[in-house]
């Protein structure tokens, strides 16, 4: 296979550098991948700890004959001009550039035109059947750890999970921070758009309005609207998104329609690596352990691929 360094938005106020993995026995158009990345600044690799789920993607599916296309997240490069846009949305974070990137491959003579499929990752998962109705026109969609629920509902879960692992005296001063977070959540559908653009909920940058907007398009009326093919796929040890609430819940939603496939992998984490302590207040130790992709993963979105 092949790494050929590339830019995304080339001409915009927001180019990216990028990777396209392309394999080297082409044998015809190739079918290929925009991989979307989960919430937080990211860089192409999507590394998060000592762990790099996007490169073990790339490598792995150009080793069967799909190309794949990965670039730094927008936030990533240019995250301190745009952490004071009040109006900073998950459409200018990530919906724009994951649409460019899908351009971008359909202009390339070696891809398949009509085999450009988006594998989105956590929150990136949450909004790839929105990037798709809204300018990526996918042959398909591939969720991974991905939610039907709205971000904020996801966020105050963790909050509850770290609160339940904690001794009694942190347990009371959690208690109280959480149900101040869990007010100011509930009230942000009541904000007019400039009152959220105004409104801080998250540390000093995250406005009412980012999660708002991202609320008012919840990935539940782009799924009911799909007839094209998706594939869900969860590790059951994954403790930022839940079995019962959001794998269980795709299928509540999608459970019927015959284009949609669900795979659940026991013992993998949310980067589909095997867990290693399996509890939220040791993320960071269980993504500083290296590991890669679990080779079922890769085998199951390839011929997946291969089978659209």
């Amino acid at each position: 296979m092949t790494d050929e360094k590339i830019v995304i938005g080339v001409g915009t106020k927001y180019p990216l550098n990028g990777m396209l993995t392309i394999p080297d026995e082409t044998n015809g158009l190739l079918p290929a991948v925009v991989l979307v990345h989960g919430s937080g600044p990211s860089n192409m690799d999507e590394k998060i700890g000592n762990n790099y789920p996007f490169k073990d993607l790339a490598e792995a599916l150009a080793e069967r004959r799909i190309a794949v296309l990965r670039y730094d997240k927008r936030t990533f490069v240019y995250g301190k001009e745009m952490r004071n846009d009040t109006g900073l949305s998950v459409k200018e974070e990530t919906i724009e550039d994951a649409i460019l990137a899908a351009n971008f491959l359909r202009k390339d003579s070696r891809i398949d035109g009509n085999k450009i499929f988006i594998i989105g990752h956590s929150m990136g998962g949450m909004l790839a059947p929105r990037i798709d109705a809204e300018g990526g026109n996918f042959a398909g969609i591939i969720i991974m750890a991905g939610s039907p629920r709205k971000l904020e509902e996801i966020i105050m879960n963790q909050n509850n999970d770290v609160l339940n692992s904690l001794n009694m005296f942190l347990k009371m001063i959690a208690k109280k921070q959480i149900a101040a977070l869990s007010s100011k959540f509930n009230n942000i559908y009541n904000l007019s758009d400039e009152e959220a653009k105004s409104t801080k909920v998250l540390g000093k940058y995250v406005r009412a309005y980012y999660l708002k907007e991202m609320g008012e398009h919840p990935s539940t009326n782009y799924l009911k609207e799909l007839d094209k093919p998706v594939l869900i796929l969860q590790g059951d040890k994954d403790f930022q998104v839940s079995v019962e609430k959001d794998f269980d819940g795709y299928k509540k939603l999608l459970g019927d329609t015959r284009n949609v496939t669900f795979k659940l992998y026991p013992n993998l984490n949310h980067l589909f690596m095997p867990s290693v302590y399996g509890e939220i207040l040791k993320a960071k130790k269980e993504y500083k352990v290296a590991q890669r992709i679990d080779k079922q993963v890769i085998k199951d979105v390839f011929e997946w691929i291969h089978s659209v």
